[in-house]
């Protein structure tokens, strides 16, 4: 049940008769949103104003009264009012709001409905070099594009997790060489992993390649050109190259295993750049062969829409950017492997849409791949760079460790576990000194809860933020118990459950026969509101890839929790009716709580 929704239904007949011209119906419906403030009402629609300016002699408060009087009588409305210039406040009837919680009850996925027009999505995301352990400039992309994947499967669409990894770039040049010149052999068969990493770490600091920076990008030293030529041979089917390849390869992708577990990420398919390596001759010839890619001074390019040739890759032109497709010494190009992708993922999965969960600096390169996919004839496909922001440190430059290197995600999350784990227990002393009836944990229940708590702060932290701007990283903030933060979350959802567990209440009568709900005091119909509205959250999300919005419902349904907690007693309410009714929205609240939180990747446990 979206209350928009059943909002905007009630208007489109009224302003279908009423609009001066009906094509504009939709964006009128579209002016209904929720009210800025509560105590103008729950929602507001705005769209009398832009309707008497189409209408001459109208003034906006007399198109509002007019509106209000064609809506049809109905069950779900106060009715209306008019303020200032046009305004209509609208406040839904609490018997309405009452039925409509008492409906979710039984509802598997909370009111949120399939969506009216599946689509099939596939969604490009999290991306490595494969060749180095993963660090937080990986974080963004996995964690936003896995939320993605799960909003879009709650609303019922067909989604593809697609991980496109880097294991063939110059990035094994450098562990070829790497491990030609330094490996300590007792190491790589002890741990190949480990070594594998110290190699490759090893040859950008003999390189001098900053953290960051891209080693395809980076100068043309001696120890850098030797990189590349071993990289060449690769390409060419060295027969050595290929085997150490083939041998680094599984220790390459055991390095991103545990990780992506522990961030709980379940990616449908990692098809590498050496998946579509055999695929790049035949994307140029079919290029050539359809007229749209052209032989210049040795190389292959698509000109732009005014026949513009490139001379560099980072030549473009303003609406349809060029394209070098084969370098003059035959090697091919991001580009080319892109293209090859496209048409992979279109053949494969047949997508409606394609999205790419990458940071905002690839905007160009994915603005030419998607005009150079469209000219060679998948304009049927819809195209979506999802970009996002940097992760910065307290000093507003890029996220670092204190040792100068970009930080590892695996000591990210230990340290998040780590620094959550001493604020439990600080938490629980503190609670204890004030009389709080606290239950003991054993070591290893305190540690479940200090890897969830604090692999929840770092994704939370990150998701809550609109994902087109940086943000700072303070791993303190992040592990807060108050405020918009997933440890405040997660101990709503506990302080749910604990009602539960001390009324020794079994929850299934209220998910299977719920009790009818009573709404005597303001803060259980505030609360029964924002129940109400998790489905807009689900589908506004959806609609702009912002799992941020999802963020935000949070938020406004813990602190309207914990107003109802404050006022509302749950199991010393008097009446056995009136307790099942706050018990049913008590477990509601924990359920909405963790599947919002299941959306964006981050779990709950029950006790803390």
């Amino acid at each position: 049940m979206n209350l928009l929704t059943q909002l905007r239904s009630l208007f489109e007949p009224a302003l279908t008769a009423l609009a001066p011209d009906p094509a504009k119906v939709p964006d009128y419906l579209g002016a209904i949103k929720p009210s800025s403030n509560a105590d103008h009402g729950d929602y507001q629609a705005n769209m009398a104003m832009a309707m008497a300016n189409r209408a001459a002699g109208q003034k906006p408060p007399d198109v509002a009264k007019a509106i209000i009087a064609a809506i049809s009588a109905n069950d779900i409305l106060e009715p209306p009012t008019v303020a200032g210039p046009g305004f209509i406040n609208l406040r839904l009837k609490s018997e309405f709001l009452a039925k409509a919680v008492q409906g979710i009850a039984t509802a598997p996925k909370l009111g949120v409905e399939p969506a009216a027009k599946p689509r099939t999505f596939v969604i490009d995301l999290s991306g490595p070099n494969v060749a180095k352990p993963l660090h937080v400039g990986h974080l963004r992309s996995t964690i936003i594009g896995d939320a993605l994947v799960r909003i879009l499967r709650l609303l019922g669409h067909t989604v593809v997790g697609d991980n496109h990894l880097g294991d063939w770039g110059t990035q094994f040049g450098i562990l070829l060489y790497g491990y030609k010149n330094f490996r300590d052999d007792p190491a790589f068969q002890a741990d190949p992993v480990r070594e594998l990493a110290r190699l490759y770490l090893h040859v950008r600091n003999m390189a001098k390649i900053a953290e960051g920076e891209d080693e395809d990008g980076a100068g043309n030293d001696a120890i850098m050109t030797a990189c590349r030529e071993e990289t060449s041979k690769l390409h060419a089917d060295d027969a050595e190259n290929v085997a150490l390849w083939q041998t680094f390869m599984p220790a390459c992708l055991e390095m991103l295993r545990p990780i992506y577990e522990r961030l709980g990420v379940k990616i449908d398919h990692a098809l590498g750049e050496s998946f579509y390596n055999p695929m790049l001759p035949g994307v140029v010839a079919d290029l050539l062969a359809k007229g749209i890619a052209f032989e210049s001074k040795g190389a292959v390019v698509i000109p732009n829409a005014k026949g513009i040739i490139p001379q560099t890759e980072e030549e473009q032109g303003k609406e349809d950017p060029p394209a070098i497709i084969r370098k003059r010494d035959g090697a091919f190009t991001y580009t080319t492997t892109d293209l090859a992708t496209v048409k992979h993922r279109v053949e494969t999965w047949k997508p409606d849409t394609m999205l790419y969960v990458v940071g905002a600096p690839q905007a160009l390169h994915f603005k030419t791949i998607f005009a150079q996919a469209r000219r060679w004839g998948y304009e049927s496909v819809e195209f979506q760079h999802v970009q996002f922001g940097s992760m910065l440190g307290t000093d507003r430059k890029p996220f670092q460790t204190r040792k100068g290197g970009v930080i590892e995600l695996m000591t990210l999350l230990d340290d998040a576990a780590c620094l959550s784990l001493q604020k439990y227990e600080a938490n629980t002393a503190e609670r204890r000194s004030h009389g709080h009836d606290i239950t003991d944990l054993d070591a290893a229940e305190k540690s479940v809860i200090a890897e969830v708590v604090g692999v929840g702060a770092v994704k939370y932290a990150d998701l809550s933020q609109n994902r087109t701007t940086d943000y700072v990283f303070d791993l303190d903030k992040m592990t807060n118990t108050v405020g918009n933060t997933a440890a405040y979350m997660q101990y709503a959802y506990a302080r749910c459950r604990a009602i539960f567990r001390k009324g020794e209440v079994d929850e299934g009568c209220f998910r299977t026969n719920p009790p009818k709900v009573v709404i005597t005091h303001p803060a259980e119909r505030a609360l029964a509101l924002q129940l109400l509205r998790f489905p807009e959250a689900v589908e506004n999300a959806a609609a702009d890839y912002a799992p941020h919005i999802i963020t935000s419902y949070l938020w406004d349904l813990a602190k309207s929790y914990s107003v109802f907690f404050e006022n509302c007693p749950v199991l010393k309410a008097g009446t056995s009716a009136l307790i099942d009714s706050r018990l049913l929205l008590v477990d509601l609240v924990g359920r909405v709580i963790k599947q919002a939180l299941d959306l964006l990747g981050i779990r709950v446990v029950e006790r803390m």
